[in-house]
């Protein structure tokens, strides 16, 4: 058990300050709690407040209303020197993170042993943290600063019907708790090995990265890598799938801090293509490519699968929103006449939202696109020499993707991998051809090539080649009905590959205005508190602010439904807050992370922080405020 630190009761978690005359003692809390035992159930709310529990401080921050709503949230603060770790086990931003996501794994399978041990009605007895899946990501569950590793997690305070049971609540906090604590986060307790082995993980990830940067590859897949997935709701390795082998012009060599040398497929910058029969693995490829973004857990088979971490998976998106975006790109002199270069709609054709991707993805920093044949616009993708004879070019607003692939790389240093299956014409724009075969890829570029020069070349560049500047305003300016972040105190600097705005371009960007939009009903102004937009949460497929549904079923690339929980708050912030009508999208987006580097979550999400929240990429940032419809 813990042994009492007189020295930790004056510690910080992000904003907040715990002094000895306003915490109070767990003596005090079972007082408290013995004293409104069998009274109605809001008399829980007491109990919210600082406690000392020998050397860590529990903290509840929020009572539910009732038993079956949602769970209360709480968190303990432990000081960094009572947990035993050692300084190396933090001293990069990889490493922190990975030991935070080893950390929370441990006391998730803490509070499964003991969840619901204590019975009741509604979520009586419940004791939940975040389940991490296979990717290692930065969540609010637990966090790690200079002196504290904080752990937010939730309770059911238990209660037979409505009526409080004290004694159900004080076996939680005072037995259950103190032995999930001391086993997830002192040292001495765990499995060194493991957790040394978890940080080890995350530092050869991170340097593999380094390497491919400094190779100009966009890709890698290890041999012996396990692609395909347990099932369509299961993120699990498949058993008994065919481990991937490289093919030997495309194999190379890698020598990683703690794995040693490492052998797999490179995939160089430019344009790829993944061909192949169907059901041989082309769009499992192209699965774990996109989720090559991220880092993966050992055992997962996709350890050392790694993608650019800009990349952004494109698709069709019928029906989604628009606004103010520069597609003129791709869509131009559209028959009614429409300016594609401030293009707004409520409802998009395929080919419309997937040109509006491509230019989202830009301002978002990208540096590789991920294309899927199967789920994109054909009329956006390819036109063959047939349909151009049959509808003149000068009849038809499309530019297809295929004449601005090779603009988009050389130009603007943008690479593509595209899996095609149903035309040949990008075989000719193509620097790298994969066949995949029964899950084994091979190089065909040399043969496919050689084809090429007996077969007529389609038309594969088109003119007027023009980036969009992204300076175009979403809102008109306001008069300071919403305070703006220039306003703030205790701004930092972002800390360099610290996770959701890697690969960010600071040029431009679209400037956003709700408050105009919704006459300056929320956020702060002229010294006066304002209600704040509710959130809610659909899963991983969306949210809603107030009435407002954003809608992220198509943003591919999202790995978990807290990273969705986390945008629904940063997009809030950032409308509220920052979208004064002055701002790009770019400076919005950048805000929020000096935001973020200088106080975490506790600045963005409220007056306390939620566990259940996953840091997201830049690009996702982007999606969601772009998918905005307000």
């Amino acid at each position: 058990m813990f042994v009492q630190s007189r020295e930790f009761c004056s510690q910080t978690s992000g904003n907040r300050v715990y002094e000895e005359n306003s915490m109070k003692s767990s003596n005090e809390l079972r007082t408290m709690l013995r004293g409104i035992d069998r009274k109605s159930y809001p008399a829980y709310k007491a109990l919210a407040g600082a406690y000392q529990f020998g050397s860590y401080i529990l903290v509840i921050d929020h009572v539910q209303g009732d038993p079956f709503a949602s769970p209360s949230s709480v968190h303990v603060e432990i000081p960094w020197k009572v947990s035993g770790f050692a300084e190396n086990l933090r001293d990069r931003v990889c490493k922190r993170v990975a030991l935070q996501d080893h950390l929370t794994r441990l006391f998730y399978a803490q509070t499964e042993r003991f969840s619901f041990q204590t019975k009741g009605s509604g979520k009586s007895g419940l004791i939940s943290i975040s389940r991490c899946g296979q990717e290692v990501l930065e969540r609010s569950a637990c966090e790690i600063s200079r002196d504290t590793i904080t752990v937010r997690f939730h309770v059911g305070f238990p209660a037979f019907g409505r009526t409080i049971d004290a004694g159900g609540l004080e076996k939680i906090l005072f037995e259950f708790l103190p032995k999930a604590v001391e086993k997830s986060f002192v040292a001495k307790n765990l499995d060194r090995r493991a957790v040394q082995e978890a940080v080890w993980m995350a530092e050869d990830q991170e340097e593999l990265r380094r390497q491919l940067r400094e190779r100009k590859l966009a890709a890698f897949v290890a041999n012996g890598a396990i692609l395909p997935r347990k099932s369509g709701v299961s993120d699990q390795p498949m058993k008994d799938s065919v481990p991937f082998l490289s093919p030997k012009s495309m194999e190379a060599s890698f020598v990683l801090p703690h794995h040693g040398e490492i052998r797999g497929m490179a995939v160089p910058e430019g344009i790829t293509l993944i061909v192949g029969g169907g059901y041989h693995g082309k769009s499992t490829l192209l699965s774990a490519l996109q989720m090559g973004v991220y880092n993966h857990i050992a055992g997962d088979g996709r350890e050392f699968v790694l993608a650019d971490d800009t990349a952004v998976k494109l698709r069709a998106e019928e029906g989604r929103s628009i606004k103010n975006t520069d597609i003129s790109l791709f869509i131009n002199d559209l028959p009614n006449r429409k300016d594609t270069r401030s293009f707004s709609t409520t409802d998009a054709s395929g080919s419309t939202s997937q040109a509006a991707g491509v230019v989202e993805g830009i301002e978002a920093g990208t540096r590789l696109f991920l294309i899927d044949e199967d789920t994109s616009a054909t009329n956006f993708m390819v036109r063959d020499d047939f349909m151009q004879q049959v509808i003149s070019r000068e009849k038809e607003p499309i530019t297809p993707f295929l004449e601005r692939a090779r603009d988009l790389y050389e130009k603007a240093g943008i690479s593509t991998i595209l899996v095609a299956g149903s035309s040949g014409a990008f075989f000719y724009i193509a620097d790298q051809i994969i066949q995949m075969d029964c899950y084994r890829p091979v190089d065909i570029t040399n043969r496919v090539k050689a084809l090429c020069k007996e077969h007529k070349a389609p038309r594969t560049e088109a003119p007027g080649f023009v980036l969009p500047e992204f300076t175009v305003a979403y809102g008109k300016e306001t008069s300071g009905a919403v305070r703006t972040m220039s306003d703030a105190k205790g701004m930092g600097e972002g800390e360099a590959g610290s996770g959701y705005m890697q690969g960010h371009s600071e040029k431009s960007g679209r400037s956003v205005d709700v408050a105009q939009e919704r006459g300056g009903k929320r956020g702060h102004g002229a010294g006066r508190t304002q209600e704040r937009s509710k959130v809610k949460i659909f899963g991983k497929d969306s949210f809603s602010l107030d009435r407002e549904t954003v809608d992220l079923r198509y943003v591919e690339q999202l790995a978990d439904s807290e990273q969705t929980a986390a945008l629904a708050y940063l997009t809030r912030y950032a409308l509220e807050q920052l979208a004064d009508g002055k701002r790009t999208l770019c400076q919005i987006a950048k805000e929020l992370e000096t935001q973020y580097a200088a106080k975490g979550w506790n600045h963005l999400t409220g007056s306390y922080v939620p566990g259940g929240l996953a840091r997201p990429r830049i690009q996702e940032v982007f999606a969601a405020l772009n998918r905005y419809r307000g």
